[in-house]
């Protein structure tokens, strides 16, 4: 929503095609042109036709938010091999999947900023009370690396950046909301994190001129120091 009120155009990937469509009308509310696209984010020969049809759709393609994730709560002892791949796949293989045909993009008109969410669990492998595990921890830590490679690569026209986010509420985890004052008690801001805290950092790294930040890792967690 930040973004649309920011005033730009969006296009969404999604699996989940009901929840996008509600998405997408109230981003249009605010008067956004939008675009949607029901995509396995893990496919790569997918992801450069969705980049293509964006910038045909909208014109132009400044920012990407790189924000696929799902959980991978089994243990290196259970965890089979086709589980592992796709915990990689989707947490890490969609960013290359997406920045590659962007970054070409973007390197050709004039730059652009591209933001890929990782995980706290990326810089702490994950607490005790994590649903996901190392499969998880490993796929998000690897944005990091990547970030700070592509910063090299793509620098200084197209600014790249990551966010850890601690514990989010959102309406898919409900395990959390049923949980949180078990949460909170090792959060020194004394609640659990909400989506607008990530997206308002989205917004500003997308959008903020001069950007003198490209490479950076940021943590948004208020501070989670036990769990």
């Amino acid at each position: 929503m930040d973004l649309a009120e920011a005033g730009y155009d969006l296009a969404i990937v999604d699996l989940l095609e009901p929840e996008m469509a509600d998405t997408a009308e109230l981003l249009r509310d605010k008067g956004a042109r939008v675009m949607t696209f029901a995509a396995d984010v893990a496919d790569h020969a997918r992801a450069s036709g969705v980049v293509a049809q964006t910038i045909a759709g909208l014109g132009r393609l400044d920012v990407l938010v790189n924000n696929a994730g799902r959980s991978a709560p089994r243990g290196i002892l259970e965890m089979t091999e086709a589980e592992f791949d796709r915990a990689i796949a989707i947490n890490l293989k969609s960013c290359f999947n997406y920045i590659q045909p962007t970054a070409r993009h973007m390197m050709e008109h004039g730059g652009g900023r591209i933001i890929s969410i990782s995980s706290l669990n990326a810089l702490s492998g994950g607490v005790t009370a994590a649903v996901s595990r190392f499969a998880y921890a490993s796929a998000k830590a690897g944005i990091l690396g990547m970030t700070r490679a592509l910063a090299k690569e793509l620098g200084p026209k197209v600014l790249i950046n990551a966010i850890c986010p601690g514990v989010i509420q959102t309406e898919v985890e409900t395990h959390i909301t049923l949980q949180s004052e078990k949460f909170t008690k090792g959060i020194a801001a004394g609640r659990l994190g909400c989506a607008q805290d990530v997206s308002r950092l989205v917004t500003f790294l997308a959008t903020s001129e001069p950007c003198f930040m490209t490479g950076q890792a940021l943590t948004v967690d208020g501070f989670q120091f036990n769990m």
